[in-house]
């Protein structure tokens, strides 16, 4: 379904010249990579042979079709296989973040916990391992990975608590950790993660339809890797846990674990040889999209590039000083893309997009003409109902006849009271899937 632009606007953009046009932007870009679209986009049916980016698969030498969908996109990107395979009866497990309002014949579905791991993540994981297990080389695993896997489905190794995974994950978050480098800890402690799902499942044929939330489509990274090799280190895992200083923070359990376990297996292990790994969505793809319709709405463009991470703070004032900066024809649309951070050191609500978007209240306090806005694609900026938020040269101004000042807020990571009190947050809701966040800077 596409996103509704109304969804997408503002205070700031409801009274704007150009917000209809912004809000369009911001819409194709979500729109870009709707799931659905993506996967009817990658798996085609011609007779009895499914095609899934251009490898066949004959269904009529297929014994059973079995789905397992794990993300925030799940759901979506589960509606077309069913479409595609109706004569087959596909059965399988759905995982997503949110319950569905309507229930899917022939698919168990359970909700996970998100960004946390909680009790119905392991209840995931555990049917996640009970519905590949005893396949033979006939059958047919089609996975559906999308951004918020990691937690959504966990199956921590034998001595591991749920509590150790959440204390872990919970530190990790709190102390600025990038994803990757979250994951890299993950893969090693949980059976299902670095290719584990992999192990359980052969020797099955297995098709991985990923939707990419992570800077570069690391496939090892995405939702943890449960199709992909891990190509990572006990030695890495242990730099994260020092580069944050986390060693004396978690459990005596875990960290033997991390100790003992053995290397997992790589890419050239033939545990791998009946896998297809196709990302069908990425940061790329909706950043370009929206580029083109910034040009269709008149907009000069221009690609600020895709691999923008980092502390939100610092991240909001390089972007800040390149809008402050450019001498470029007005008006002009450029967008970066990519996941930043949070050193969480207060008690106020927020995420990454939104203590993007406040950083930059007092650094375009005097630029006339420009806006700031930060959107996270998934609708949701950390555990709020809010995308992100929209800053002008107003802000400031707007915020102080409130008896507002942004740098109290920053303190506390509240970003979320601030622009709420302002109406400059963009609430579109959860818009079915996830591929990292956008930044985008206009000037008129």
């Amino acid at each position: 379904m596409p996103i509704s632009i109304s969804s997408l606007k503002s205070h700031t953009l409801d009274s704007h010249q150009h917000g209809d046009a912004v809000a369009r932007i911001l819409a194709t870009a979500i729109q870009a990579v709707e799931p659905e679209m993506a996967v009817r986009h990658h798996v085609q049916r011609s007779g009895q042979s499914l095609i899934v980016a251009g490898q066949e698969y004959r269904l009529d030498k297929t014994g059973r079709i079995l789905i397992l969908g794990l993300g925030k996109a799940a759901l979506a990107m589960t509606q077309p296989l069913i479409d595609l395979l109706a004569d087959h009866a596909p059965r399988g497990l759905l995982i997503p973040k949110h319950a569905p309002t309507e229930s899917l014949i022939g698919f168990d579905i359970q909700p996970g916990g998100h960004p946390i791991p909680n009790e119905n993540s392991l209840r995931a994981g555990t049917k996640a391992m009970q519905l590949v297990q005893n396949l033979d080389e006939t059958d047919l695993l089609i996975c559906l990975i999308s951004g918020g896997g990691s937690a959504l489905m966990s199956l921590p190794y034998h001595g591991l608590s749920l509590t150790d995974m959440q204390v872990l994950t919970s530190k990790l978050l709190t102390c600025g950790a990038r994803i990757d480098e979250i994951n890299t800890l993950r893969r090693r402690l949980d059976l299902l993660k670095g290719g584990g799902l992999i192990r359980m499942a052969a020797p099955a044929h297995v098709v991985s339809l990923i939707l990419s939330d992570v800077i570069g489509n690391p496939l090892e990274a995405i939702a943890s890797g449960p199709t992909a090799p891990d190509p990572s280190t006990r030695a890495q895992a242990f730099e994260v846990l020092d580069k944050y200083h986390l060693n004396d923070q978690i459990s005596a359990e875990l960290y033997q674990i991390l100790q003992t376990m053995p290397e997992p297996p790589g890419p050239s292990d033939s545990i791998f040889s009946h896998v297809q790994n196709v990302i069908i969505g990425s940061n790329v793809q909706a950043a370009e999209s929206a580029l083109n319709q910034a040009k269709v709405e008149g907009f000069h463009t221009m690609a600020l590039g895709n691999s923008w991470q980092g502390e939100a703070r610092v991240v909001s004032r390089e972007l800040t000083n390149i809008l402050k900066s450019t001498s470029n024809q007005r008006p002009f649309c450029y967008i970066a893309g990519g996941e930043t951070t949070v050193i969480v050191r207060g008690q106020g609500r927020g995420g990454r997009n939104q203590e993007l978007a406040l950083a930059a209240v007092r650094e375009l306090a005097n630029l006339p003409n420009a806006l700031m806005v930060t959107l996270a694609t998934d609708g949701e900026d950390g555990p709020t109902d809010a995308a992100g938020a929209v800053v002008s040269e107003a802000t400031l101004k707007q915020g102080q006849a409130y008896g507002l000042s942004p740098e109290p807020f920053l303190e506390d990571n509240d970003a979320y009271t601030y622009f709420s009190s302002l109406g400059d947050l963009l609430k579109p809701g959860p818009t079915g899937t996830n591929v990292n966040d956008l930044t985008f800077l206009f000037g008129f």
